[in-house]
């Protein structure tokens, strides 16, 4: 490398690359295999950021940026591990400080300056004493540059996270009013870029901010938080978070400005994931930060306000399922943030309830919050709690009951000991109301850790194979799904136990055991993979089974295993395809024909399960193709081709996938697949 950079006959391509190399080198190494050799790696380097051609100088800045890196490892003490940096401290700071004053220099370099001198002064800002004054001022003059202020306001963040504790104070009033601004623009790297530098300035430098200085900044937040881009409302709300912890008297005039924005967000239906964590944090910051005019009872209110007014004519805003349980969310977030406050909030959620002449919308909101605070365990076994829930479970109202069975299933998560026995009592006791129960159930085993559910697994795999018989479809399938969910807390000993139940039971049991099967197949790695391995050949025999309707959901675990796991069955598709293509074929003797009054109705009771089949099919073309004799294949499809409507669409999504992926195969049947195609064109509609 030092030769390639030193020796006057190289070209300027080969010291391109060789920084280039080099770069990648230092990026790849731990620091120590550096230092020892920075006399003899660094002036080469520092060269070449003199050097007259903008490409070699860009590339020689960016190798000096993670060399300042190597001499002092972010974290470290100045002589670390026997190296001290100070010799070659002034010779890197001088000529970056060069290239960083020089205005008619190429916009990558000059970029890649300002980040190269950003590094410094985070790694080695001790070491530049009254320099480094200067060097801030020239961050604020390229701050307010157009071409260059992305990267300057990202060299600050990075400044103002650095464990040195720069000290900022000379830059800071006017750095803010001027990132203030730049929230207004319209480009959006810029405005993430931003927010990100003034969430870092406000965690690390409070002391040394004016609550003055963060009004500009606050008067551009409401305009930012929307449901329009998630994205920058979640930052927004974070950066809020961090003025509520670090300077909570700069948020006294917060409630006429962003508090409406964020509570129109917690009421949108489009709130999720990572912006819905960020308004929790949010609101438990702000509560404790006991900002005058917004304690926990003013916020509680603006969340449950929209709730409780009277869904009459006029109130044309009709409220979302998902804000339901955002707000529910956000109630337990600032129940759990002030404990004092839990037990009033709680007797006031179950007077809600009982309160005949609530309206709907607050009498579930009231359940789902109930839900949600218990579900951190703080309602305790209150049998009061108990009773409000039932008598929601028998309301006539159906939006009620899903809200109680929900809220059931979430207290259960947090006192398993408590509400466990209780639920189970319940399915077992009350047959009408059984469909509710076993959704708390599934609540219960998906959000439960394993180690906690493991005591109970026995009782509820007993009482689930009590009703894996039940007539109605809905219960049955909720059943296979909470079966399929417990198989996965201890698979090694359950999964055995669900293949013998093929063996035995009625078909309902059967069709019930192999959807169970489908629930156990989870996107990421798991643990049950292998032991799926073993047995998924056992499930996939039912395909052969002489109930259709095992058949039919037997092809749809198929489906759904070629879709998650396609490794769990590459082997066995010699054995399986011909099952599958025999169920793709119009049985007669499954068409039968219905009067009605003077008319005769045909019905295919082979119709789902062909169509299952062909779904099947077109998973495989997407996860398995070269498992799958081509020409074989598209003879089911030809045949599929001239079948009902909702089976030909499917062919013609497998026609054109075909054309793509093995056009040869296609254009050899193209003679007898014109046919049907040019069937279904001229037809009248």
């Amino acid at each position: 490398i030092v030769f390639s950079l030193t020796d006057k006959s190289t070209s300027s391509t080969m010291r391109i690359d060789a920084l280039s190399f080099f770069h990648v080198l230092l990026l790849s190494h731990p620091p120590q295999a550096f230092q020892p050799h920075m006399q003899v790696l660094l002036p080469p380097v520092v060269a070449c950021v003199e050097d007259t051609f903008y490409k070699i100088t860009s590339e020689a800045l960016l190798v000096t940026q993670q060399l300042v890196r190597v001499m002092r490892p972010q974290g470290q003490a100045a002589t670390a591990g026997g190296f001290d940096p100070k010799p070659f401290v002034r010779e890197v700071f001088s000529v970056t400080l060069k290239r960083l004053k020089a205005t008619d220099i190429d916009q990558e370099v000059k970029e890649r300056a300002i980040s190269c001198m950003g590094h410094m002064v985070c790694h080695l800002g001790d070491h530049l004493g009254a320099e480094l004054q200067g060097v801030l001022a020239i961050f604020l003059e390229r701050l307010k540059n157009e071409i260059t202020r992305l990267t300057a306001v990202r060299t600050i963040t990075l400044i103002s996270a650095s464990p040195l504790k720069i000290n900022l104070s000379s830059i800071l009033p006017e750095a803010l009013s001027v990132l203030g601004s730049f929230l207004r623009k319209n480009q959006r790297a810029l405005k993430l870029g931003t927010l990100a530098c003034l969430t870092a300035l406000v965690t690390h430098h409070a002391a040394s901010i004016k609550p003055a200085a963060l009004e500009p900044v606050l008067s551009e937040l409401p305009a930012l938080v929307d449901e329009s881009d998630m994205h920058v409302s979640q930052v927004s709300v974070t950066l809020l978070t961090c003025m509520a912890n670090a300077c909570p008297s700069s948020l006294a005039k917060i409630s006429s400005s962003v508090l409406p924005g964020v509570f129109r967000l917690v009421h949108s239906p489009l709130l999720q994931g990572g912006a819905l964590a960020a308004i929790l944090d949010f609101l438990q910051a702000l509560v404790l930060s006991k900002t005058s005019n917004l304690g926990y009872s003013q916020l509680l209110k603006s969340l449950t306000d929209p709730f409780h007014r009277s869904q009459s004519s006029a109130d044309i805003t009709v409220i979302h399922r998902q804000s339901y349980h955002s707000v529910a969310r956000c109630v337990a977030a600032l129940s759990s943030a002030c404990p004092k406050e839990t037990p009033g909030t709680v007797s006031g959620l179950i007077q809600e309830v009982k309160n005949p002449g609530s309206p709907e919308s607050a009498r579930v909101l009231a359940l789902l919050c109930l839900g949600e605070v218990g579900r951190s365990g703080s309602l305790g076994g209150s049998k009061e709690v108990q009773g409000v829930i039932l008598e929601a479970i028998s309301s006539n109202n159906e939006e009620v009951k899903t809200a109680a069975s929900c809220a059931l299933g979430s207290m259960a998560v947090g006192s398993l000991n408590d509400y466990l026995p209780f639920l189970l009592k319940e399915i077992s006791s009350q047959p009408r109301r059984q469909y509710l129960f076993l959704h708390s159930l599934k609540e219960v085993i998906s959000a439960c850790p394993a180690p906690s559910l493991s005591p109970h697994v026995e009782s509820i795999w007993a009482l689930l194979f009590q009703n894996c018989e039940c007539q109605e479809e809905g219960t049955r399938n909720l059943v296979a799904e909470c079966l399929g969910k417990l198989a996965l807390v201890n698979a090694a000993q359950l999964l055995p136990r669900l293949t013998q139940q093929l063996k035995a039971g009625s078909p309902l049991a059967r069709s019930t055991v192999v959807t169970a099967i489908k629930f156990t197949f989870v996107d990421q790695p798991a643990p049950i993979d292998s032991l799926l391995k073993d047995c998924i050949g056992d499930f996939l025999k039912t395909l052969q089974d002489e109930d259709i309707n095992v058949r039919r959901v037997a092809l749809v675990m198929f489906n759904s295993a070629a879709h998650n796991k396609p490794s769990l069955i590459r082997g066995l598709l010699a054995t399986v395809l011909p099952h599958l293509y025999k169920e793709t074929q119009i049985r007669k003797d499954l068409i039968r024909e219905v009067e009605m009054g003077p008319f005769k109705h045909t019905v295919d009771d082979g119709l789902d399960v062909r169509k299952a089949a062909f779904e099947c099919m077109y998973t495989l073309l997407d996860s398995c193709l070269e498992g799958l004799d081509v020409l074989q294949f598209l003879d089911h499809v030809e045949e599929g081709l001239k079948d009902h409507y909702d089976i030909r669409m499917l062919t013609f999504l497998m026609l054109a996938r075909l054309a793509s992926l093995c056009p040869a195969a296609v254009l050899q049947r193209l003679d007898r697949l014109i046919e049907p195609l040019k069937a279904t064109c001229t037809t009248k509609v």
